[in-house]
């Protein structure tokens, strides 16, 4: 049984942490969706965006109440840094079936890495391909590192956390008689596994997720080449435009040398 199911058993605690959106208008020109089976009768839906063959992607598992189509405007500034970017729906989001749980994060996660992993191994490319999560998208994110060390070139999180256990702490979620530790104790052992690479990007004025959080997860983790990214009077949702170059900077220098990244912010 996932660690996760006593939350996904709440179905007022996942109205307050899942805001699902459905979009199935295509893909725009110079993007393309791919439809990744996770379950009989589930498919989750991908969009990927290639500014340049051969040049390193992201699979960027995206935030709660964002929609891979939400990337049609943002991926462009990846693709100025040449980076292709793919952003990574879940179930319930976008064109994808089934509705959202955390049980089906985690199991999902893997399934469409191989599947994006499957779809460059075949171009001979050898292109790389890092994973990133945007808050909520850091529980995915973070399973991968964890299933794939060693293959994983480098970890990106951005506005994310360490476990869900502290979001629901932060923002006084119902969670009387929940006994969230095991999920604590759990996402911190993962953290601790993590030997990639890792760039951490967060907002100082966060106040959804604060910084510290971003502090501890920065403290938490295993790899030896980490950093952690402020961006000054940045929030929760404007941390991309508040200091674009500073954040787009720090991604294209990362998937340059990601080994070369280490100390705090």
């Amino acid at each position: 049984m996932s660690v996760y199911s006593m939350i996904d058993q709440q179905p007022m605690l996942l109205r307050f942490l899942f805001y699902p959106r459905k979009w199935n208008l295509p893909a725009p020109a110079g993007a393309a969706d791919l439809m990744v089976p996770v379950e009989d009768g589930i498919a989750v839906g991908c969009r990927l965006y290639e500014s340049e063959a051969g040049r390193p992607w992201i699979l960027l598992f995206h935030g709660n109440g964002e929609i891979a189509a939400d990337y049609d405007q943002i991926a462009p500034l990846y693709g100025q840094k040449r980076v292709n970017l793919v952003v990574a729906d879940y179930r319930g989001y976008g064109s994808s079936g089934g509705r959202p749980t955390f049980t089906g994060m985690v199991a999902d996660a893997p399934l469409i890495y191989e599947a994006i992993a499957g779809r460059l191994d075949e171009r001979g490319l050898q292109e790389k391909l890092f994973v990133m999560g945007r808050s909520l998208g850091s529980i995915s994110a973070l399973e991968l590192a964890v299933q794939y060390a060693g293959v994983i070139p480098g970890l990106i999180i951005e506005s994310g956390f360490i476990s869900v256990v502290g979001l629901i702490e932060h923002l006084g979620l119902p969670s009387m008689g929940l006994d969230l530790s095991s999920i604590d104790r759990e996402s911190r052992s993962k953290a601790a596994q993590i030997e990639a690479p890792v760039l951490i990007i967060h907002g100082r004025a966060d106040s959804l997720v604060p910084f510290s959080q971003a502090e501890e997860l920065h403290r938490c983790l295993g790899s030896q080449s980490k950093q952690l990214v402020p961006i000054p009077g940045a929030e929760h949702n404007d941390v991309i435009f508040v200091d674009r170059e500073r954040y787009f900077g720090a991604i294209a220098a990362f998937v340059e040398e990601p080994e070369r990244f280490s100390g705090g912010a």
